[in-house]
């Protein structure tokens, strides 16, 4: 009897730790995507300002600036580049990712990693150009399409890696699932539908909220010191490749 009860202690105790280090991982992973948020905002928004209305985060965006410039009868070769790029990137991104994980490596901290160098690579060539860069320029436009592949390989790892999160860097799709929920909440029916719609908008918010403390950093950024304030993404993606070590998706198969 006593040994029984010994294993049932046992086996309880056990689960009281699983638990706790599931919380904890879940803490790591929203830490995780809060950090992308940010760094997805300050990324968008300085290279909206400094390179002349490019979007690399928000790449559809660039379709309608395409658009718009092509009716007016002005070139814009960045914004034309940006979505071919984006699509290229995106899909070398899930090759890579197939082939660590095919030699039973996680894929979350090598592509957290391309993300810092391609940002950095963004930096280092924006700061190159000079404080009078010309959006229509050669190394301009280079350092424009480092952006948004950072950007695309962003976007891919948070459906690669970390599955089931909110996207950190595509908005309107988190706000019209926050905004849904929200919805559903207001209105009176089945307690386990509005309970599951609370924790989507919860899930949702912070990732909103991240992105737009982003734009706000990244707007002032910009306008004291130009595209040198890139390096505001730059070190934001330092920090997430750190906490990517923690976080459980990191973990060797």
């Amino acid at each position: 009897m006593d040994s029984v009860k010994m294993t049932d202690t046992v086996s309880m105790e056990a689960q009281c730790l699983r638990a706790s280090a599931a919380s904890v991982e879940s803490r790591q992973v929203q830490a995780l995507l809060a950090v992308l948020s940010v760094t997805a905002g300050c990324t968008d928004i300085i290279s909206f300002l400094g390179l002349n209305g490019l979007f690399t985060a928000h790449i559809t965006g660039n379709l309608v600036i395409l658009a718009a410039h092509f009716f007016s009868g002005e070139s814009q070769i960045a914004p034309m580049l940006s979505v071919p790029v984006f699509i290229v990137i995106v899909s070398l991104t899930r090759v890579l990712a197939s082939s660590l994980e095919s030699r039973g490596w996680a894929s979350l901290r090598p592509l957290l990693l391309l993300q810092v160098l391609l940002l950095a690579g963004f930096l280092v060539l924006c700061v190159a150009a000079g404080p009078r860069n010309d959006p229509k320029g050669t190394v301009e436009i280079i350092a424009g399409m480092l952006g948004v592949s950072a950007m695309a390989v962003q976007n891919a790892l948070v459906q690669i890696s970390l599955k089931g999160v909110p996207s950190t860097a595509a908005m309107t799709s988190n706000v019209t699932l926050f905004a849904m929920s929200v919805g559903e909440m207001l209105v009176e029916g089945d307690p386990a539908e509005i309970a599951e719609a609370r924790k989507r908008a919860a899930r949702t918010l912070p990732a909103i909220l991240g992105f737009a403390v982003g734009c706000g950093l990244g707007a002032a950024y910009e306008s004291a010191i130009g595209l040198r304030s890139l390096a505001l993404p730059v070190g934001l993606a330092l920090l997430a490749f750190f906490i990517g070590f923690a976080a459980p998706n990191a973990r060797r198969r």
